[in-house]
């Protein structure tokens, strides 16, 4: 009779395991104009001709924890999720940890025609919205013709 691990280790999931993190590795950062590599927060970005419209991701963490930042058309989002497990009195035996914990931070360019003071940022379940106004200077306008 063959016994079999609960939790059995192939060889497949570890080359799958090893690629992934190799991946996170070589792919460069997230643009406005290109695909991410992902992490934590998942990120959905997109833009009118009047602003930029970012939300992250970030069920469970308290809004006033959270730093965003805008300088030179960069936009960072940084802060820490804790660990649930690391507070336990006992110590338990972790199979699968999907979940991120620790400090993070996403960094993502956007256009050069960004207004720094036309920034505003709203929490609501879970979802971090962040809205960058683009300067009145760059915005199209229709020109009647008589």
């Amino acid at each position: 009779m063959m016994q079999r691990s609960m939790f059995p280790r192939d060889i497949f999931s570890e080359m799958d395991r090893l690629q992934r993190e190799l991946q996170q590795v070589f792919e460069v950062g997230p643009s406005i104009r290109g695909i991410g590599r992902g992490g934590f927060p998942a990120l959905n970005i997109g833009n009118t001709s009047q602003s930029v419209e970012l939300y992250a991701f970030v069920p469970g963490l308290d809004p006033a924890t959270i730093e965003v930042k805008l300088e030179r058309s960069v936009l960072t989002i940084s802060g820490e999720r804790p660990d649930d497990l690391s507070g336990k009195e006992e110590k338990a035996n972790v199979h699968i940890n999907e979940r991120f914990a620790g400090q993070f931070r996403r960094v993502v360019s956007l256009p050069e025609d960004v207004d720094s003071d036309g920034v505003s940022a709203s929490y609501r379940e879970g979802v971090l919205h962040v809205s960058v106004k683009r300067r009145e200077e760059v915005q199209p306008r229709r020109i009647s013709v008589h």
